[in-house]
């Protein structure tokens, strides 16, 4: 079993960080990861995008041209990778960003999830958005499981901010949450 995903948002909306995650929960379930991040040069704000493979088998290159997923947070990323997305790929849009009318294909699996307003209302802070949006893909595609990636947190936030490692753990049920009722 091999699969991709592409996570792409702007700066500061956590893309990298839970790329990150999701790579080592697969590495800790003993799957081959590759793992490829990249931002625009602005500090925040700017573009933030990574791409995700996890496989049974050794991986030939972390470059991926048709994404059999995408983790979408916001507009312009809609536009650059929705035309690359393998038809039946699962397309799990941030709603609260993203116009799901927008989406103008029929051809894949689509969850349109408000991401940030469950995060802000649910959680008391949009800054878990990401977390809440990749709980979502899991629970729709079953890559890793939620427990591994609840386990893995301590590994991608720092000891300084490990209080909010609970926060990030509802962040992720709220998202596998919305997907098991929405999808």
């Amino acid at each position: 079993m091999t699969t991709d995903v592409v996570m792409a948002g702007f700066g500061g909306q956590g893309i990298l960080m839970i790329g990150n995650l999701l790579s080592l929960a697969a590495m800790e379930e003993g799957k081959h990861v590759t793992y490829f991040p990249a931002y625009g040069v602005e500090m925040r704000g700017g573009t933030a995008n990574c791409t995700v493979v996890i496989s049974d088998e050794e991986i030939g290159s972390p470059v991926v041209g048709s994404p059999k997923a995408c983790v979408i947070m916001n507009g312009p990323s809609l536009e650059k990778y929705l035309p690359d997305l393998r038809r039946g790929g699962i397309l799990v849009i941030n709603s609260s960003l993203v116009e799901p009318s927008n989406v103008d294909r029929d051809d894949v699996r689509l969850l349109s999830i408000p991401a940030n307003d469950i995060a802000r209302q649910v959680l008391g802070s949009q800054q878990l958005a990401s977390m809440v949006a990749l709980g979502a893909y899991v629970a729709l595609a079953g890559v890793v499981s939620m427990d591994t990636l609840f386990e893995c947190l301590p590994k991608v936030i720092s000891r300084k901010y490990e209080k909010f490692i609970p926060l990030n753990v509802n962040a992720l049920k709220e998202g596998e949450s919305f997907a098991r009722n929405h999808a």
